[in-house]
């Protein structure tokens, strides 16, 4: 990470600081790491290879973040027809229990009278 990124970060971490507590907590483990990276001691005359670090990628986080919001309304919407089913299956009960005391009462009605 270059010194002018670094410096732009914790510029912008400054910044959002004053919304939240952790976005504090955020810029000071920014500029641990920043200290904690200075200190340590640069060795370039090695003979493999070393990977390149990759930095951060807004649009991964930004599609996982939406997957995750879309996966939840699709939960949301399934729990609420489940939810409605089973008021109709309940009101269905109710009604056909209603129903069939109605009936065995005429029934019984029906054969007293014959």
């Amino acid at each position: 990470m270059s010194d002018d990124a670094l410096t732009k970060a914790l510029a912008a971490a400054a910044e959002a600081s004053k919304d939240s507590k952790q976005l504090e907590l955020m810029q000071a483990v920014v500029i641990g790491q920043a200290l904690a990276q200075a200190m340590q001691p640069q060795q370039h005359s090695c003979q493999h290879d070393h990977q390149a670090r990759k930095e951060f990628d807004a649009r991964k986080w930004w599609t996982i973040g939406g997957f995750t919001v879309v996966g939840g309304c699709v939960a949301c919407a399934l729990a609420m027809a489940f939810a409605v089913a089973a008021v109709a299956v309940a009101i269905g009960a109710t009604c056909a229990t209603g129903c069939f005391l109605i009936l065995r009462s005429m029934w019984r009605d029906y054969l007293n009278n014959r």
